[in-house]
């Protein structure tokens, strides 16, 4: 990778510049969470899979670790929405993850 300019923005969810990551590196962040701690890189909607390789990449070129010795970030459980009604009545007959096999009816084994 050809060294960022400053203003390149390295996280577009959160929009963290190049500027931001190397900042937190040189206060001694040498991990993926250290700089999602201080600037929030890596928490929009995508959950750092744009920017988790941009990172390592100015770790990289600001500490001489090699990518292999930069731990990948912490990663959290996708959320998905449950219905207030679900809460209210404290429901456990709801599926949280819908898939395809949700809308198939199946009648002896075959798709009805």
């Amino acid at each position: 990778m050809n060294k960022l300019d400053k203003t390149t923005i390295i996280c577009r969810c959160e929009e963290i510049s190049c500027e931001e990551v190397e900042e937190v590196i040189s206060n001694g962040g040498r991990t993926f969470d250290d700089v999602k701690r201080i600037t929030r890189c890596g928490m929009g909607p995508c959950q750092a899979k744009i920017c988790t390789s941009m990172v390592a990449e100015i770790i990289h070129q600001q500490t001489g670790l090699s990518p292999s010795e930069i731990p990948l970030p912490r990663m959290r459980m996708p959320l998905s929405p449950i219905k207030l009604e679900t809460l209210a009545t404290n429901s456990t007959s709801f599926s949280a993850v819908k898939s395809v096999l949700d809308e198939v009816e199946l009648e002896e084994g075959k798709v009805r």
